[in-house]
């Protein structure tokens, strides 16, 4: 990879005709395709290649000096697949597909099943259980994402008392209920 001369941020090999046609298809794909990010680099960058300042360029894409130097490095170094959004994959699970698959049993049987008192899984009681059974400590606030992977999702019970008159609370809300919200006070003019 050649280096750009001082005082330009692309070298001259990023800035030949091949190179900067597919910028130019990156930055309608991006444009077409609704990938705001994308497109904003793509435009900063072919911005720059064709004279403007890098500080014009954050004062129009409204960003700062320092992600407009960023995208510069990303093209100069890997092209106009450099400025392409990309989804971190994050690291490796602990747990390999048998475990999960005996999580997903237990979380389903409930959390009695798994020689807890309470009915209900808390993010902490299914860490809890992970560390026992696999010998795998995970932090609580990343017991939630772990369980969303494995297709769960967070479900709250509502609350009702026991000795709660449904029909009364029916006719409160269907017609009590609304005949409160009907009543106006009366606006004095001035």
């Amino acid at each position: 990879m050649a280096r750009a001369r001082n005082g330009e941020a692309i070298s001259s090999q990023r800035r030949s005709r091949p190179e900067v046609k597919k910028l130019r298809a990156l930055y309608w794909e991006a444009k077409r395709g609704g990938d705001l990010a994308t497109w904003r680099r793509a435009k900063a960058v072919s911005g720059y290649l064709i004279g403007k300042k890098v500080i014009g360029l954050a004062v129009e894409l409204d960003v700062t000096r320092g992600s407009i130097n960023r995208w510069l490095q990303w093209y100069n170094a890997l092209g106009a697949d450099g400025l392409r959004t990309t989804i971190q994959s994050g690291g490796k699970s602990r747990l390999n597909e048998k475990q999960k698959q005996e999580l997903c049993a237990a979380v389903e049987a409930g959390p009695q099943a798994a020689g807890f008192s309470s009915g209900m899984w808390t993010g902490p009681m299914v860490g809890d259980f992970i560390r026992k059974r696999f010998g795998i400590s995970y932090h609580n606030h990343h017991v939630p994402a772990i369980l969303h992977q494995l297709g769960f999702s967070v479900q709250r019970p509502r609350k009702r008392l026991a000795r709660a008159d449904i029909e009364a609370q029916q006719i409160w809300l269907n017609k009590r209920l609304p005949a409160i919200k009907k009543k106006q006070t009366p606006v004095e003019e001035s």
